[in-house]
């Protein structure tokens, strides 16, 4: 038996929940997939993996087996990496995940980070606050983008990064489309939105908790006209219909190019949220984390990160 290989395809299922979607992530046959699970349950004398019809989940024996083979996985890419990897050109896979409102920023960085280091594969993933803690914490994770004053609900240590500060914004349609794109307008109150229709994210987002929070400290109560857990189904049903939608800066910097839409900087409460990188603080970092955390904290990065979130101040067409 391959132990690294087996290890692999037993991460794969946790993270799909499915034989077949595992063994198609892992470019090998269901039957492969199931023959090195039981292969693992055979070298440590227990069984790993709940079996019916369908996948039902781990074993609390499982669950200790997938914590060690993270570990596993995690020392096997730093070592390769480190033995595959030139003085000024790291190579390697980095794995990277960002909420929702952040995936646009995460994914200016991780085009910076594989222009200036072409030897890296950067790995973007959209997350919950949740699931990027859960990956931090198990180390199927390397790099995460989220809020960072969630960071003391979790029992693993982690080392924050800071980036910049959310600012929030009403969006709708603009009476006449303007030329130039996107139009900023005159800050408003939240209490401006208990009349309007409103597309907001689903409530176990913790975007939604932060909008639920900021209409009580309004003294109003929101019922949307919209839910969804998708970005791209906020933002379009805007553009395409008729309600409204409270969007982040560093997610409208991503709109600018939309000429139907205008944005009012939401007031009374002031609401900023910190964002940050985090990783996990007592692992050994690859050549590629390595050099990820070196672009998070450089100029270039931040001034660039600092034009594309928060207030967007500058960016707004005349």
């Amino acid at each position: 038996m391959n132990l690294m290989a087996a290890m692999r395809y037993f991460s794969a299922l946790h993270e799909h929940k499915h034989f077949g979607r595992a063994a198609l992530a892992c470019h090998i046959t269901q039957p492969a997939l199931s023959n090195a699970l039981k292969a693992l349950e055979d070298e440590f004398g227990v069984v790993i993996v709940r079996r019916g019809r369908t996948y039902e989940g781990l074993t609390p024996e499982g669950e200790q087996v997938l914590l060690a083979a993270h570990r596993m996985l995690h020392e096997h890419e730093v070592l390769q990496q480190a033995l595959k990897s030139e003085a000024d050109y790291p190579r390697g896979r980095l794995r990277m995940g960002a909420i929702p409102t952040a995936v646009p920023v995460l994914s200016r960085f991780a085009a910076m980070l594989q222009a200036r280091h072409p030897g890296i594969q950067p790995v973007v993933l959209s997350l919950s606050s949740l699931e990027l803690e859960t990956r931090l914490e198990d180390l199927s994770l390397d790099l995460a983008l989220g809020y960072t004053d969630r960071m003391h609900q979790r029992a693993v240590k982690l080392q924050a990064w800071p980036q910049y500060d959310e600012y929030y914004f009403l969006v709708r349609r603009a009476a006449q489309p303007h030329p130039d794109g996107l139009q900023m307008r005159d800050p408003v109150a939240w209490q401006t939105l208990a009349d309007l229709p409103l597309c907001l994210l689903t409530p176990e987002m913790h975007n939604r908790t932060i909008m639920d929070a900021a209409f009580a400290a309004a003294g109003i109560q929101v019922v949307p006209a919209i839910e969804t857990n998708s970005i791209f189904s906020l933002v379009l049903s805007v553009v395409d219909g008729s309600v409204c939608s409270v969007l982040p800066g560093g997610l409208l910097a991503a709109v600018l190019a939309y000429r139907e839409l205008e944005a009012l900087p939401l007031v009374a409460p002031e609401v900023r949220t910190p964002i940050g990188f985090m990783a996990p603080a007592v692992v050994r970092h690859s050549r590629a984390m390595q050099a990820a955390l070196a672009l998070a904290e450089s100029p270039d990065w931040l001034r660039h990160v600092s034009a594309h979130s928060g207030q967007l101040a500058g960016t707004w067409p005349l």
